[in-house]
């Protein structure tokens, strides 16, 4: 078996062999739940067949579901030493890094296959574009992969679990809110096409509308290993 799977297996069942994964996955489910068939513009209220209200809320309860999901991925292997176990194994640096990834990204997976039942529901209720459905949950899953990428990142440079949480926070609010406001601010030009560019709210609400453009596959991919590969030096550095 790959060790990097071996890698992934043992960091997916550490969620579950412990409290974090089941509070992670409620805390996900009882906010995405509220949000899209009760609280607000939910919905019932829009009276449209779509799920635009949980994609919408969907990326803001990410930003900060995943931070929790990856804070101790390395940081917590880096405090108590047990990374130096795993260079000593037949484990290289970006074998590390892609299995803590994958975990971790599997795991975020499992979370919103348990949204499904929003799909079924909503196809039940009126004529819903599954175009549009589908595209939004895959820009979902390309949204999670690169804040997950950043939360591996994060974890890589301290031995503190805390500052690994609030760092993956600070870096994904940059790339989902700031930058696209900060390309509204500037308008138009190079330095507001720059920023847009850059935003990753941009591409993600794209992606959401059903529209696949490769520019916004690009993106994410650009984003994720960048991400991982500067995870990987780190961890080599030791």
């Amino acid at each position: 078996m790959s060790p990097v799977w071996v890698l992934t297996k043992r960091e997916l069942s550490s969620y579950f062999n412990s409290l974090t994964g089941y509070i992670i996955l409620a805390i996900f489910l009882i906010l995405a739940g509220l949000f899209t068939w009760l609280i607000g513009s939910d919905v019932f209220f829009r009276q449209q067949a779509d799920l635009a209200v949980f994609f919408f809320w969907a990326q803001w309860i990410l930003l900060l579901v995943i931070p929790a999901i990856t804070m101790r991925q390395i940081a917590e292997e880096k405090r108590t030493g047990t990374i130096e176990l795993l260079l000593t194994k037949n484990l290289s640096s970006r074998q590390i890094v892609v299995g803590k990834f994958l975990g971790s990204f599997l795991m975020v997976c499992i979370t919103l296959a348990f949204t499904l039942p929003y799909y079924f529901t909503i196809t039940q209720l009126g004529n819903a574009d599954h175009g549009a459905l589908i595209g939004g949950y895959f820009g979902l899953l390309l949204l999670s992969a690169a804040y997950t990428a950043v939360g591996i990142f994060a974890s890589s440079i301290t031995n503190n679990q805390i500052i690994a949480f609030l760092l993956t926070l600070f870096i994904c609010v940059v790339f989902q809110l700031l930058l696209g406001f900060l390309a509204q601010f500037a308008g138009g030009g190079v330095m507001g096409d720059l920023l847009s560019t850059l935003s990753m709210s941009e591409h993600y609400e794209s992606i959401s509308r059903g529209v696949l453009d490769t520019k916004d596959l690009i993106y994410f991919a650009s984003v994720i290993l960048l991400f991982l590969f500067m995870a990987e030096l780190v961890i080599s550095k030791r």
